[in-house]
């Protein structure tokens, strides 16, 4: 049996115009190839569709049973080429994104909310994850992007392993100081101003950046005395609110306004904490896309 739409679509033309001539005006086509193709569809069925006579026009018991199985197919059949359309433009899907706790402090809220709007339809979670863990979760495919912090990660390695790095927000790094202590008073200050202070730092075992960050130190000129580590930004912030030394953290954390804890711009070559986005270069997954347009917007 071959049935293919384009017969359904002809039929139930006719069936709902219950004229040829008036099925036919409607197709934009001529009389009797529309005649050839209900024969060839009652053919194909082995039934009669129509009851004709010189007076009437009328469908079948058969006729009645197919125009409303095909109304309901062909309506079917375009929801689903509109569902793959929206598809390919990336309005439906799942985007799991990967980022860094600190990134949620700056830019990416903003970003989500404007994904959000111009993709309701696209359901995205969030996976707060260190850069180590994120790279392993897109080679394995369980994020579809990944956000995180300098430094940046090596080329040749992203490429080895299908995956893009693009930097998507500029920022530095600046101190977090007691409001009581004595460098609180000033404006900004040098990476060197701090060389003495008892440093609180993320866990360096588990990421690059603060590694990073005690490199930036010893080439301003002192190797930092690391106090205490922490797992999360805000336990640092707490403990500098309590006194308990000082910490470097991205620009943009100074926008959560810790109680007792000061943010000082640094004067001279600050510390990057630039963020960088990841994505596997084996997909071109159209959700992916969508979410890349809305960070690079074309013609921008």
């Amino acid at each position: 049996m071959s049935i293919d739409l384009k017969q359904l679509k002809y039929f139930l033309a006719v069936a709902e115009e219950k004229s040829f001539s008036r099925a036919a005006e409607r197709l934009h086509i001529s009389q009797p190839p529309l005649s050839q193709q209900i024969m060839k569809l009652e053919s194909e069925l082995g039934v009669r569709l129509f009851a004709r006579t010189t007076r009437t026009f009328e469908l079948t018991v058969a006729g009645k049973a197919l125009m409303n199985e095909a109304a309901d197919l062909l309506a079917k059949m375009r929801m689903t080429i509109d569902t793959i359309r929206q598809i390919d433009r990336g309005e439906v899907g799942r985007l799991r994104v990967g980022i860094v706790g600190s990134a949620m402090w700056g830019p990416i809220p903003s970003l989500l909310e404007e994904f959000q709007t111009k993709f309701p339809r696209v359901t995205w979670t969030i996976h707060e994850l260190g850069p180590t863990v994120q790279y392993e979760a897109l080679r394995a495919k369980q994020i579809d992007v990944g956000f995180w912090r300098e430094p940046k990660l090596n080329d040749d390695d992203l490429r080895h392993d299908n995956l893009r790095q693009e930097l998507c927000f500029r920022e530095n790094v600046c101190v977090a100081v007691n409001e009581h202590h004595p460098l609180a008073k000033n404006t900004a200050i040098e990476l060197l101003d701090i060389a003495h202070e008892p440093m609180l730092s993320l866990t360096l075992d588990k990421s690059a950046f603060p590694r990073y960050l005690v490199q930036c130190c010893i080439n301003a000129g002192f190797e930092p005395v690391i106090f205490q580590e922490a797992s999360e930004p805000q336990t640092l912030l707490a403990m500098v609110g309590a006194g308990l030394g000082v910490t470097l953290v991205p620009e943009t954390t100074s926008r959560i306004g810790w109680p007792g804890v000061v943010f000082l711009p640094i004067k001279t070559n600050p510390p990057s904490a630039n963020l960088y986005i990841s994505y596997t270069t084996l997909d071109d997954a159209p959700v992916v896309r969508a979410f890349l347009n809305i960070l690079n917007p074309p013609g921008a």
